[in-house]
C-alpha cells in the first residue's frame, strides 16, 4: 500500500495563507519558518520541503497572490458586450483583493525590503491582467472606445481599481457593505465613460 503524502497541496495553500497573514500583519520580521510551521500545525522539515527556505516562500506567496487574482479575472464570462464585461472585472478585482487581503503587501507593496520578484514571477504577474487586455481591445474594435493605445486604457483601469482597493483594505473607505460596493461600481462605470467613444 502507497504511503499518503504527507505535504500536500492542502498544506501548501494553508502554509501560504498563514504566511501571507503574518507578513501583512506583522512585518517580515514575523514571518519565520518556525512560528509558520507551528501556526498551521506542522514541521520546518514540511515548509522547506514544500518551499526549499524562506526566499522561496516569499517568491511563492506574490506568484499565489497574482495566481488568485488570474483566476478570479479568467473567471468573469465573456460576453458580447465588452463595457459590462470591463465592469465585472473591476468587480471581480475588488472580490479578489478582498478575499485575499493578506497577499496585496507582497505584490503590490514592499511587505518584504530584499525581495525582487524574479522574471518568471514578472511575467505571470503581467499574465493574469489577460482578461482586462482583451475586454478592452473588444470594446476598442467594436468602436465603443476610443482609439489608443489598449495598454494606456489598460494601465488606467488597472491603477483605478487598485486605488480603490488599496484604500478600502486600509479602512480608508467610507460606508460599508451594499454603499460602499455600489460607490465602487459607479466609479467604474464613470472611470470609463472617459474613455468612449
Amino acid at each position: 500500500m502507497a504511503r499518503p503524502r504527507v505535504h500536500d497541496e492542502a498544506l501548501r495553500v494553508r502554509l501560504l495563507d498563514r504566511a501571507g497573514e503574518l507578513l501583512s500583519a506583522h512585518g517580515p520580521e514575523a514571518l519565520s519558518l518556525r512560528r509558520l510551521a507551528a501556526d498551521v500545525g506542522t514541521s520546518t522539515t514540511a515548509v522547506y520541503s514544500l518551499f526549499g527556505g524562506k526566499p522561496a516562500l516569499v517568491r511563492e506567496l506574490y506568484v499565489e497572490g497574482f495566481q488568485r487574482l488570474g483566476d478570479r479575472l479568467e473567471q468573469v464570462p465573456r460576453t458580447e458586450d465588452p463595457l459590462a464585461d470591463l465592469e465585472a472585472l473591476g468587480h471581480a478585482y475588488r472580490d479578489s483583493a478582498l478575499a485575499n487581503p493578506h497577499f496585496y503587501s507582497i505584490m503590490f507593496g514592499r511587505a518584504v525590503p530584499d525581495f525582487a520578484p524574479d522574471e518568471a514571477a514578472l511575467e505571470l504577474s503581467q499574465q493574469c491582467m489577460r482578461p482586462l487586455r482583451d475586454a478592452v481591445c473588444r470594446a476598442i474594435d467594436a468602436g465603443l472606445l476610443v482609439e489608443v493605445d489598449p495598454e494606456e486604457i489598460v494601465f488606467a483601469a488597472w491603477g483605478l481599481v487598485h486605488g480603490l482597493v488599496s484604500l478600502e483594505l486600509n479602512g480608508s473607505t467610507p460606508g460599508a457593505g451594499e454603499r460602499r460596493a455600489a460607490r465602487y461600481g459607479r466609479a467604474l462605470q464613470n472611470s470609463m465613460a472617459g474613455w468612449r467613444r
